[in-house]
């Protein structure tokens, strides 16, 4: 290679679950460096890594359109393939005379296997390779339980990490220039990945209610650090109040650092721009998603197996007309349907209502927790490795931290608590809106001249209390 040739030799920066321009590390040293920048990404098909659901495929295909067209805005783009990195990386580096390649690092075991296969090969090449960190605050396993151990409560885990945490004042700047490689690489048209949905389109609740890409998830932080967090700590768990962030797909899709989020919500609490109160239990749910993720890497099948092993000979029940009705928001419980609705014509649920949802499916129905993470996976546009799991094993009462075995949510008050006025219910189950509040949680208790027709609206798919008690009486026989 010429002294001329080698000159021109770009560097690769492979973009992942990191969509963004500003806080990226990996596309920061790769400008460092001083030579031309190629941006590609690879919708990964053909590996172990789990594929991703419906509504993150619908997500991915907006996010990348946003990046590239923020490269372009920049004079270059993004190369899109599909298929193994592990040959396509070794390839394009090949191809182009590539000296380097950036990226940052994953945590899941089938992706960071990827990523060391596809370093070692580029290595054999002679390419340089550096990985970073930008999807969490702190690279697992770095601060331990006194005795060396992985954290496998969250309380302690919080407290350990937490001090640690403070605002910094030199995160990575959005780049106003870069320089990028002007060579010829093939490239897929974002169209050919089939991202979006067709025959039929049912992705128009989400585009109405989400607007993927990196200057959404700034608005989006924006707007949540002037409204909605100094309401956080006591408004967050009512559905029908816009007291929650929403950032979640946004930070799944790294449209957003995690570190970004938590130094502007620090700097707003240090100014006293918000309660303490409000902005520390943000920042505790940001440290729920750490906690996700670092057990994941402790415990990589975290999606298949029980982390609780005891919950092995669990009696699961096989019960497919009732995992149906679950999924359409026919179960006869107001709050529970009302989630499962707005998971279908938005992609998202309220995570309280995640909660009672979930309840009812693994405790009072005897679902397996798999099949219900199985359909978040599909269904939410924020659905990711660690959180997904962890979130339904915690429900289950299989998982690390989990709640108790025997608390069952009662669906009936838990709508009557956190949607009082019925204004979420309402919203998203008209059959029953004329209904007064005081029936509105509990339709089958109406008078009967109130009480709605079930062919439009189904009687409770099971009774709270032979629910609860079937479920009792599984958990102390597994235990």
């Amino acid at each position: 290679m010429s002294v001329e040739d080698s000159l021109a030799a770009p560097v690769i920066v492979w973009f992942r679950d990191d969509l963004r321009l500003t806080d990226h590390p990996a596309l920061d040293v790769a400008k460092a460096s001083g030579r031309k920048v190629l941006c590609l990404f690879v919708l990964e098909e053909g590996t172990e890594r789990r594929s991703l659901g419906a509504a993150s495929r619908w997500w991915l295909d907006k996010s990348l359109a946003s990046l590239d067209g923020d490269l372009r805005r920049l004079g270059g783009r993004l190369v899109l393939r599909r298929g193994d990195p592990r040959l396509i990386l070794p390839d394009v580096a090949a191809s182009t005379g590539a000296t380097g390649v950036y990226f940052n690092r994953r945590y899941d075991r089938e992706g960071s296997a990827i990523d060391e296969t596809v370093a070692a090969e580029l290595a054999r090449q002679g390419v340089s390779v550096s990985s970073h960190m930008a999807w969490l605050l702190f690279e697992p396993g770095t601060i331990r339980t006194k005795t060396g151990g992985t954290f496998r409560v969250f309380t302690p885990f919080w407290k350990a990490h937490r001090p640690h945490l403070s605002p910094r004042s030199a995160l990575h700047r959005r780049p106003d220039a870069l320089s990028f490689f002007g060579g010829a690489v093939a490239s897929e048209p974002l169209a050919s990945l089939g991202l979006h949905p067709t025959r039929p389109d049912w992705s128009g609740g989400l585009a109405a209610s989400w607007t993927p890409g990196e200057a959404g998830a700034k608005a989006r932080l924006v707007a949540f650090l002037d409204g909605g967090l100094s309401r956080y700590a006591a408004e967050r768990d009512f559905p029908a109040i816009e007291a929650s962030s929403r950032l979640s797909p946004h930070l799944r899709f790294g449209e957003v650092a995690v570190a970004r989020v938590a130094h502007e919500v620090l700097k707003v609490q240090e100014a006293g721009s918000v309660p303490v109160e409000a902005a520390e239990k943000f920042l505790a749910e940001i440290g729920w998603r750490e906690f996700a993720w670092h057990l994941l890497a402790a415990f990589p099948d975290l999606a298949r197996r029980n982390y609780q092993a005891g919950f092995d000979s669990f009696p699961w029940q096989d019960d497919a007309s009732a995992f149906k009705a679950w999924t359409t928001g026919h179960t006869g419980y107001p709050i529970v349907d009302a989630g499962m609705r707005e998971l279908w014509q938005t992609g998202f649920m309220h995570n309280r209502v995640r909660m009672i949802a979930a309840s009812l499916l693994v405790k009072h129905l005897l679902i397996h927790w798999r099949q219900g993470e199985q359909w978040f996976w599909d269904t939410l546009v924020d659905a990711d490795l660690a959180s997904n799991p962890f979130g339904w094993q915690w429900v289950a009462g299989t998982g690390a931290d989990a709640a108790p075995y025997f608390r069952v949510f009662n669906p009936t008050a838990q709508g009557e608590k956190f949607d009082p006025e019925g204004t979420y219910v309402r919203r998203f189950v008209p059959e029953i809106a004329d209904l007064p509040n005081r029936q509105l949680h509990c339709p089958w208790q109406a008078p009967p001249l109130l009480r709605p027709d079930p062919s439009l609206y189904p009687p409770p798919i099971v009774d709270h209390d032979a629910g609860r008690k079937r479920a009792l009486g599984a958990f102390a026989q597994c235990r």
